[in-house]
């Protein structure tokens, strides 16, 4: 028997997401019968205490007598069980300078950290996360945004909306006006986006036919890395030697910035990859982009305009290219820009059940059969107070050198 803990989300601002939802925890146990399952009591949680306790679930506040403990964001360093096994997003594998000490407080109470956002499969691709969901949050909130700075329509907010049904119903309520849009990656986010573009029935182009389209309608062009990107030599490239040496390409995204209206990020940035566009290339007049939804959302580093993450309450600001600063975003010469770094908390209910599917379906399993196909050792950050060997390259992170 192993004893799994759902925690409580402790972090500011309040995550109202859990790993599990009653229903899918209540067909956890009964497909895997040695899963003992407690839950921590939650005032903020998007399912309340009583829907676990009806499911069957021991809701209390002591979770100690737990061996794994399943999370969303990074647990608050006081909460942090000694000699326990946690799961959640930690935000340290980039060496994120603000989660130096609890990676180091990890380190100091002996516990295994398994992060969420390194449970990949042999390939190296990632099994499970929020990536579809910021990917429809981000796209409708861009929507939305055209609407208040043209003000052609007027969305509500996800927040206000019980789950996706609702969201998608709203959006069978507006008009899009005739524009182009460009949409990039090939991920879970970018087919999270490319769900409401086809929801709204908008016709998708290929790429020589939307650079080339003059038409009355709304279009979008679904972009991947070396559609954007070129090789320095003038050679053919191909994914994997761009993911593995990009120093060899020059960005040519610049030939659909100059034919797009609408810009929606969903592409996966790495170190040392051609920018998309820069600040200088934003005050040319060729520029045509005015509305991005950066769900990416890479501070200062790709995407020229996007100068700093909004929120969820506050999910738009403008850019002025002229002057390279923020502006309200109704100011006719700016850019508005959407990029809100935490999206899924805006459809907590149907993030939670997307996920749980994904925990269950790839990471549940390996407990019970010996980790056989390396999913929890792909997975595992430390081990024994130390970092273990695929990650010791955070080390000088730990030691603050």
């Amino acid at each position: 028997m192993i004893k799994f803990a759902l925690i409580k989300e402790e972090k500011t601002p309040s995550d109202r997401r859990v790993v599990f939802s009653p229903n899918k925890l209540k067909e956890l146990v009964k497909k895997f019968p040695k899963a003992n399952f407690k839950v921590q009591s939650s005032n903020i949680r998007i399912f309340t205490d009583q829907e676990y306790r009806d499911a069957g679930f021991d809701v209390t506040e002591d979770v100690s007598d737990c061996d794994v403990l399943l999370g969303v964001k990074e647990v608050p360093l006081p909460a942090l069980i000694p000699n326990k096994k946690y799961f959640f997003f930690s935000h340290t594998i980039k060496k994120q300078p603000y989660n130096r000490d609890l990676l180091r407080e990890i380190l100091k109470n002996n516990i295994e950290l398994y992060d969420h956002e390194v449970i990949v499969n042999q390939k190296n691709h990632r099994l499970i996360g929020f990536g579809r969901y910021a990917g429809l949050v981000g796209t409708y909130n861009g929507f939305r945004g055209i609407g208040l700075k043209e003000n052609l329509y007027t969305l509500p907010k996800v927040k206000s909306l019980p789950d996706l049904d609702a969201m998608l119903a709203e959006l069978d309520k507006i008009k899009i006006p005739p524009i182009k849009i460009l949409l990039t990656g090939a991920g879970k986010v970018a087919r999270g986006a490319k769900e409401i573009l086809d929801h709204l029935k908008i016709r998708e182009l290929d790429v020589e036919d939307f650079l080339e389209f003059k038409g009355e309608e709304p279009v979008y062009c679904n972009i991947d890395v070396l559609d954007y990107n070129k090789k320095k030599d003038g050679s053919a490239g191909s994914h994997k030697e761009f993911f593995k040496e990009p120093g060899k390409y020059d960005s040519n995204f610049l030939r659909f910035a100059k034919c797009s209206d609408f810009f929606i990020s969903g592409h996966f940035y790495g170190d040392g990859a051609p920018v998309f566009f820069t600040a200088e290339d934003a005050k040319s007049k060729d520029f045509r982009i005015k509305y991005i939804a950066d769900i990416s959302c890479d501070i200062n580093e790709p995407i020229a305009s996007t100068i700093r993450p909004s929120t969820i309450a506050e999910p738009f600001y403008g850019y002025d290219p002229a002057t390279e600063a923020e502006v309200d975003f109704r100011e006719k010469e700016s850019i508005l820009v959407m990029a809100v770094d935490n999206l899924p908390c805006e459809l907590p209910k149907d993030a939670s059940a997307g996920f749980g599917e994904m925990f269950m379906e790839h990471v549940i399993p390996a407990f019970f059969n010996n980790d056989k196909n390396g999913v929890l050792a792909r997975a595992q950050m430390t081990q024994n107070g130390r970092l273990t060997s695929k990650f010791s390259y955070l080390q000088n992170y730990v030691d603050g050198v």
